[in-house]
């Protein structure tokens, strides 16, 4: 038992050793041990905070991105939206002028044809006309080469004139 229990002697310099390494450590080592550990809390609350703030910070970067991203999608859809309308309208243009065209040239080629024909049909009666002028004339000269044959010939004339006026 006496093992368990220190005599009074020791406990009384170990107590004494004790408090004058106490007050030697409060007097010089204390402060400095205190102020090193105060400002390595406080750089660790620093870290800490700023370990929050960078991710906060990193959080509304991915949130701006997020929304960056759906704004660039939009812009793309309706710049796709529009060039798909322009392409369409640019379509639909060029069809409508190359019906315009046509319609024109159709029309132009129809005048062109009426007007080569009506032509083609006045020279044809122009030819018939002078043709049957000279038919009627080698015909009438040949009939009315005798003088009395061509007296004839005028008073059948005259009398045909006096009957178409009646």
């Amino acid at each position: 038992m006496e093992l368990l229990l220190p005599a009074l002697g020791y406990f009384v310099w170990t107590l004494v050793a004790f408090l004058i390494v106490f007050f030697i450590l409060k007097k010089f080592a204390w402060k400095p041990i205190i102020s090193t550990l105060n400002e390595r809390e406080k750089n660790i609350a620093d870290s800490i905070a700023t370990a929050e703030k960078v991710k906060m910070e990193m959080a509304q970067l991915q949130s701006e991105n997020e929304a960056l991203m759906v704004k660039a999608r939009e812009e793309r859809a309706q710049m796709l939206k529009e060039a798909k309308e322009t392409k369409d309208r640019i379509i639909n243009e060029a069809k409508e002028q190359a019906k315009l065209e046509a319609n024109k040239i159709i029309t132009d080629a129809q005048a062109s044809i009426q007007q080569q024909k009506n032509a083609a049909l006045t020279d044809i009666k122009n030819s018939i006309g002078n043709m049957v002028i000279e038919v009627a004339e080698k015909v009438i000269r040949k009939e009315l080469s005798n003088k009395a044959d061509q007296e004839q010939y005028i008073r059948t004339l005259a009398n045909d004139l006096t009957a178409n006026q009646n």
